[in-house]
């Protein structure tokens, strides 16, 4: 495990709540400073003592920060980095849980000073929820962290920002820019776009009435909702930052769907089945590789992770 003198958290959803429960009950930071554009998310943040000092500007927060992680939108990442960049220490690293990369690195890079550590990066983490409320300590174990380090990447800033991830629980991994943003399209951009929509087809579908919609959702629909139900100003910035990859995916989506629904038309039994077994499996591997839990449900029974203050 790694740990760093003074953590500066710029953005207290999600993700950096449960960043700043696991630093603490780790002891991976030596201090935690927190700072939100929002007033009332500041103050909600000293209430319940997520961070060890919660400032009212960026610029102050990343003082003295030997890390920095930008948790903001990815549409506000360039704002940011032009405010903070004359307040970096001299060999910080900064890195950021965006959930692109290349738009990330286009709109931060210029902005940073060359005595600091840019290294970019993204949790495969998450739940519907946001605030300084959402978070727990647990959000990150087994599940992956991926880097995407830029060419001029020192070794050493790169193994200890990799060593301290792994202290929150996190497994690894380094992958290309490109190919970081075209993997996200396929597991989470489209997959949230497509819930999206669904939603929003029930919604305009008069036919069958709301309560309806509400009251018989089987879990199927309600998964769709679940998921449906995140930041809309995060996912708005992913779609318009990641728009060639997730139009690529969509396309693919768009042939898959139209070959079920001539199947569907045809009465083609055997193609349905063939293809719904092949599918299948990938809920298998995903069983077996630890991601998810085979429970009952889905395990919404499972009891959730206590929130520590």
């Amino acid at each position: 495990m790694t740990e760093y003198r003074r953590v500066a958290l710029i953005g207290l959803g999600l993700i950096a709540s449960s960043m700043a429960h696991a630093m603490r009950e780790k002891g991976l930071a030596g201090e935690i400073v927190g700072h939100a554009r929002s007033a009332e998310t500041r103050a909600t943040a000293r209430e319940i003592g997520l961070v060890d000092r919660v400032c009212d500007t960026a610029a102050e927060a990343v003082q003295g920060a030997d890390l920095v992680v930008l948790a903001v939108p990815v549409g506000a990442m360039g704002a940011i980095a032009a405010e903070i960049a004359p307040h970096l220490a001299e060999g910080a690293t900064i890195t950021d849980v965006g959930s692109v990369k290349q738009a990330v690195i286009e709109a931060v890079a210029p902005h940073l000073p060359g005595h600091v550590h840019f290294i970019p990066g993204h949790p495969l983490a998450g739940t519907e929820h946001s605030g300084p409320r959402s978070g727990f300590a647990t959000l990150f174990v087994n599940r992956w962290w991926l880097l995407t380090p830029l060419e001029a990447t020192e070794p050493a800033a790169l193994a200890r920002l990799r060593g301290f991830l792994t202290g929150l629980g996190a497994n690894v991994d380094e992958m290309d820019v490109h190919r970081h943003d075209l993997v996200l399209a396929v597991v989470s951009h489209t997959p949230h776009l497509i819930a999206y929509t669904m939603v929003g087809v029930a919604d305009h579908l008069r036919r069958v009435t709301h309560e309806e919609v509400i009251k018989y959702s089987a879990s199927g629909f309600r998964d769709f909702t679940r998921i449906a139900a995140s930041d809309p100003t995060m996912w708005r910035d992913v779609f318009l930052t990641n728009r060639e990859a997730t139009l690529d995916i969509l396309g693919r989506f768009t042939e898959e769907l139209f070959m079920l629904q001539r199947a569907i038309r045809m009465g083609d039994g055997d193609m349905l089945f063939d293809y719904f077994t092949r599918t299948r499996e990938i809920r298998r591997g995903i069983i077996e590789a630890g991601q998810d839990t085979a429970a009952p449900d889905f395990g919404r029974g499972a009891p959730v992770p206590e929130k520590k203050a």
